[in-house]
């Protein structure tokens, strides 16, 4: 909370971090759907320092525009390396936060020949959250293997498959299209080892050929195009804190 004389009104921040018009805000504050650092808050014209305090609307994080933090969705290409600054000079994500003057860091790691979904922020409490293997975040990838598929792939895979560094196993596993001896497979896990869906889709005699990943938690690739960026919507942003326990 803030002294009275400083500070921005609640409803204020809630408005301007997309929680609804400042009328729906001030609604949502009497109605008691409103937290602030734990605490539920119903005084319409609570003052709050956007920047040092936790606000919920029905359990769930928002994050004030104005508090400093970033979060973004990257389409990350093939041959691009998830470095902020590759120290060999192989093309890295600098190109993508040009102009951005917060420091930005990448949410785990995505191969160089892998393309799809990377999340940028300087959010390090949250990055460190969202890579910890401990949270088990889902990851969503989709290959394009060799087939044919066998029908019974997906409980192999769901079962556990001994790797060099270890067991291995996904949460899910379907087949999304068949065109001949190409398919593209879907694969959901919550592992980050190094290489790890392709080796595991290897050792099984399906060695992947071209490799996307499209979710990681509730984050969507979408149609966001190669190579492109976009700012998270607040939904979103919300879902991976619950997701992580924030």
């Amino acid at each position: 909370m803030a002294d009275d004389d400083q500070g921005v009104r609640l409803q204020k921040v809630l408005a301007g971090a997309g929680a609804g018009s400042r009328r729906a805000c001030e609604e949502l504050i009497t109605a008691g759907r409103v937290e602030v650092d734990g605490r539920v808050v119903r005084t319409l014209g609570t003052r709050v320092d956007p920047a040092a305090v936790v606000l919920k609307v029905d359990g769930m994080r928002v994050t004030p525009a104005d508090a400093g933090a970033v979060y973004l969705a990257l389409n990350k290409p093939a041959g691009v390396v998830s470095s902020m600054n590759d120290a060999h000079g192989r093309p890295d994500l600098r190109r993508y936060t040009k102009g951005r003057r917060e420091r930005l860091f990448h949410v785990g790691r995505l191969d160089t020949d892998t393309e799809g979904l990377l999340l940028l922020t300087n959010d390090g409490e949250l990055a460190n959250r969202l890579a910890h293997p401990s949270y088990e975040v889902l990851k969503t990838y989709v290959a394009e293997v060799p087939g044919p598929v066998s029908p019974g792939l997906a409980r192999r895979l769901r079962d556990g498959v001994e790797l060099d560094d270890g067991p291995v196993t996904v949460h899910s596993f379907r087949v999304v299209d068949r065109a001949g001896p190409r398919v593209m497979v879907e694969v959901v896990l919550h592992e980050g080892r190094k290489h790890i869906v392709r080796r595991l889709l290897d050792s099984v005699g399906h060695p992947v050929r071209q490799l996307v990943r499209t979710h990681v938690g509730p984050v969507a690739l979408g149609d966001l195009r190669q190579g492109n960026v976009r700012a998270l919507t607040q939904p979103e942003i919300a879902k991976l804190y619950d997701t992580v326990g924030l």
